[in-house]
């Protein structure tokens, strides 16, 4: 579940996108004579079951000012694929055919039956009526599947199973959360990234025990409006899932599943493109969920099974041979014609139906790099093999009667689909190094660490003392020792009265007792979205005990190791800490052991590539 940042906020893992699920505005409605007659909507109770709602299909409707999109507007007659290089078409060709082909959507909702268990996954539970549910058994329910598709923002499946459990251990139902310390909450988040999730996720606890009786609300309105860092993807998971509506789930993997079956060759990060995939999503939702009752676990089934064929069959390099719904799938039958030899012909009737959604077909990508490598593997002894097994599979059909294709034509096939969605060259990520200084005092053993900011990267985690390397310092372990050395200098430096002319004195390091500069202990590159980070560790012990500084800032303290191993850090410091905990600055007092910590360090310097 979740990668491109294609939808915003509302896209799970797969890129290191530093965005979280932020919540965008309801949609306004217009106040109409009809609207004004009804009885205002009483207040839902904290304490009251689920109600049934009612029709959802009467309560939506259109905005007024905004143009209807053609995306869900049919054809008027059937269209042929449209084919490179031109790929002239109206834009009702993007008209979702899934809509129109119930096999279909039987066939992968039946994939997903088949396969869902495949991939254990503990917050995938048996669905739980709202209608007869009692209310604690649901509020927990809706409160597991919200920790998971928080979780799974920016962050593979994998590696949120044990996340989770561990989560759901130390705080089973939402109300152990919202009384749970903020620094707890970080410190069982740490290593899942984009720590701002963990903030907002404490945060909206506390706001649903307090406000709401501990149970989400089940309309993806109110969840975005008053839940803080529920966005429409995750509130439309936890409506669909949870309480059985029929709401669009759009995250990176929909969204190339959905490119590709309406053949939409645009920007996927555009915003006309991205809310033409919003509303054909919500239209194949309203559309399954009208074939059975209202509310039902088919939206929540419809909504996984699109998550799960673009996580597993629909990848960026896509395994269509195994896909479910390839007879609706624009891109596939663009494909097989191209491994037809047919010719790309003009499907588009009048220049002012041209579609404005899809890009100039990138000819460029026909020989890229996979290409030529698949090209290179199909010749030979292989490719005479792959002919032979051609010619006899090129009789054969599927039980509907459609002719399969054979090696060569699936080759085709997938190295066409594998173009959508359009994918527009990354931004370069920015490069900046870092001296993190280890300062230990020798009376005692405690570090200094310090507090980060409340807002921005890393918000509230602690660290050890930490300078960015101004662009002028050479790329020398010894002008990154004379970097840190200054740096320590500053922070450390006492301030005494002066002889009553109210100036202060500085004075040097060598007053506050620097006995020992352990030199570079280690070089540890981290890699957020935007930011590419080199952290080079110097060690430095302290021999004065009454040395203070640094904590005077209510930010920063003095600590001992057993305290730095349970505070909140970010994984990368982490890992900087014990390279500092693991290579003897726990103790040099003789001399014997500074070289004995000289010469691990140099031993782990080498071992570390720069």
């Amino acid at each position: 579940m979740r990668e491109t940042n294609f939808v915003g906020s509302c896209i799970r893992k797969g890129s290191s996108s530093d965005q979280d699920d932020e919540p965008s505005p309801p949609p306004k409605r217009r106040k109409t004579a009809t609207t004004q007659s009804k009885q205002p909507k009483p207040k839902t109770s904290t304490t009251a079951p689920i109600a049934k709602p009612k029709n959802t299909k009467s309560k939506r409707k259109p905005n007024p000012k905004s143009k209807p999109l053609a995306l869900l507007t049919p054809p008027s007659n059937p269209l042929p694929p449209s084919l490179p290089p031109s790929r002239h078409h109206p834009q009702t060709y993007h008209h979702p055919l899934l809509l129109t082909s119930p096999q279909s959507r039987s066939a992968l909702l039946s994939w997903f039956t088949k396969v869902h268990s495949s991939r254990l996954m503990p917050w995938r539970k048996p669905f739980l009526s709202p209608l007869t549910t009692p209310r604690p058994l649901l509020a927990k329910r809706a409160y597991e599947v919200w920790i998971s598709e928080i979780m799974l923002q920016q962050t593979r499946v994998a590696t949120v199973i044990s996340y989770w459990n561990r989560w759901m251990e130390k705080w089973p139902t939402m109300e152990d959360l919202a009384s749970a310390k903020e620094d707890e909450v970080l410190s069982l988040w740490q290593g899942l990234g984009y720590y701002s999730r963990a903030k907002r996720v404490h945060e909206a606890a506390q706001v649903v025990v307090n406000e709401m009786g501990g149970l989400l609300p089940a309309e993806v309105g109110e969840l975005v409006e008053k839940v803080p860092g529920v966005g429409r993807y995750t509130a439309g998971a936890i409506a669909a899932i949870v309480f059985g509506r029929a709401e669009a789930m759009v995250d990176g993997n929909v969204v190339r599943v959905l490119s590709r079956q309406l053949g939409v060759y645009g920007d996927a990060k555009g915003k006309e493109v991205v809310e033409g995939i919003w509303e054909v999503a919500g239209e194949l939702a309203r559309v399954v969920a009208g074939e059975e009752e209202e509310v039902s676990e088919v939206p929540g089934r419809w909504g996984q099974a699109l998550m799960e064929l673009g996580s597993t069959v629909c990848t960026p390099k896509p395994n269509c041979e195994d896909c479910s719904i390839t007879a609706t799938c624009r891109a596939y039958h663009e494909g097989l014609a191209l491994a037809k030899g047919e010719e790309g012909g003009n499907v588009l009737g009048d220049i002012e139906d041209a579609c404005g959604i899809c890009h100039s077909w990138e000819e460029e990508e026909e020989d890229d790099e996979e290409t030529k490598r698949q090209k290179t593997r199909s010749t030979g002894i292989q490719q005479t093999v792959s002919d032979y097994f051609a010619k006899l599979s090129r009789q054969e059909e599927d039980e509907d009667g459609a002719e399969v294709p054979d090696c060569r034509q699936m080759q085709i096939i997938v190295n066409h689909a594998r173009k959508f969605p359009l994918r527009k060259p990354k931004k370069k990520v920015r490069e900046e190094e870092i001296v993190v200084c280890a300062i230990r005092r020798r009376s005692d053993g405690k570090y200094l660490i310090h507090q980060r900011p409340e807002k921005g990267l890393l918000a509230n985690m602690w660290e050890l003392p930490s300078h960015t390397l101004p662009p002028t310092t050479g790329n020398s372990i010894a002008a990154r020792q004379m970097e840190s050395e200054r740096y320590v200098t500053q922070l450390l430096t006492k301030t005494k009265a002066g002889s009553g002319d109210g100036k202060r004195k500085r004075e040097m390091p060598t007053s506050v007792g620097v006995i020992r500069r352990g030199g570079e202990v280690a070089n540890v590159p981290w890699v957020f979205s935007h930011l590419r980070l080199t952290m080079h560790v110097h060690g430095f012990v302290l021999k004065d005990q009454s040395v203070t500084q640094g904590s005077s800032d209510p930010r920063s303290k003095w600590a001992s190791v057993d305290e730095i191993n349970e505070v909140s850090m970010g994984t990368g410091m982490r890992h900087c800490w014990e390279h500092v905990r693991g290579l003897g600055y726990l103790g040099l007092e003789s001399s014997s052991d500074e070289s004995e910590s000289r010469e691990r360090s140099q031993t782990t310097r080498n071992r570390i590539p720069k």
